[in-house]
């Protein structure tokens, strides 16, 4: 990281995880474990070695159990603080609440990405371009199933392309930010990320982005969290932790 600059982290840690249903209907996402830690955890570590001076952990649902693992973090080398929500906020709305614990360029990351990206880097490139918010970007392919048709406005088919593979940059669940984001944000109101976003688009705020072409996974699916865990002995020397 550049400089002396110290920094925060925000962590979401509470959503009821829906999709890694029956595994989240007990436990908390962000504790499913990838061998034999958390991934929660994974990512304690991981600021800790980027020089993360707190992290401020979002929680709501099933909070005891995830305030109770993570305690204050001396465990993982990265002081823990909380912020829970009584009812949810979104995934942007939680910030809210956090506007006199952030006055410092911070970051924001969902509790389940496992990652080899640095975070420190991630910092650095926000820095340097100036931004209000950069959005940590990687390309993904997703294949379609299905013999894709483009029509020219009437009945006539002028193309045809037989299963083909769509590439997009897709968000990584990992933001840094400016403290000023937070006059966007309207606190105890719900916001979900895509609308603070767009919010700040259309006020003519720069919103950069941040291509990594490292390993990244959102563990939120049953399938991704399979293969994150067949995954982790390749890219455990790289999780620098």
């Amino acid at each position: 990281m550049s400089g002396d600059a110290m920094v925060k982290a925000v962590i979401l840690a509470g959503g009821s995880g829906t999709r890694l249903k029956p595994y989240t209907t007990v436990f908390p996402k962000p504790l499913m474990p990838i061998r034999e830690r958390p991934i929660l955890e994974i990512i304690l570590r991981q600021l800790h070695t980027s020089g993360i001076e707190e992290a401020v952990i979002a929680v709501g649902y099933l909070a005891e159990l995830v305030m109770t693992y993570c305690g204050d973090g001396s465990r993982f080398g990265c002081p823990v603080t909380y912020s829970r929500e009584d009812r949810p906020l979104g995934t942007a709305g939680c910030l809210g609440q956090l506007k006199e614990r952030l006055p410092e360029t911070f970051l924001m990351m969902n509790g389940d990405v496992l990652t080899t990206l640095d975070y420190a880097a991630l910092l650095d490139y926000h820095r340097r371009h100036g931004g209000i918010a950069t959005i940590a970007l990687h390309r993904r392919d997703i294949p379609v199933d299905f013999g894709v048709v483009g029509m020219n406005g009437g009945q006539r088919i002028i193309e045809y392309t037989e299963k083909p593979t769509l590439s997009n940059l897709v968000s990584m669940g990992v933001y840094a930010f400016e403290p000023r984001v937070l006059d966007y944000i309207e606190p105890g109101a719900h916001l979900d990320f895509p609308d603070l976003i767009q919010s700040l688009i259309a006020e003519g705020e720069e919103v950069m982005g941040y291509v990594y072409d490292g390993y990244w996974l959102d563990i939120g699916r049953v399938d991704d969290y399979e293969q994150a865990k067949a995954d982790f002995d390749v890219i455990a020397p790289h999780l620098g932790i």
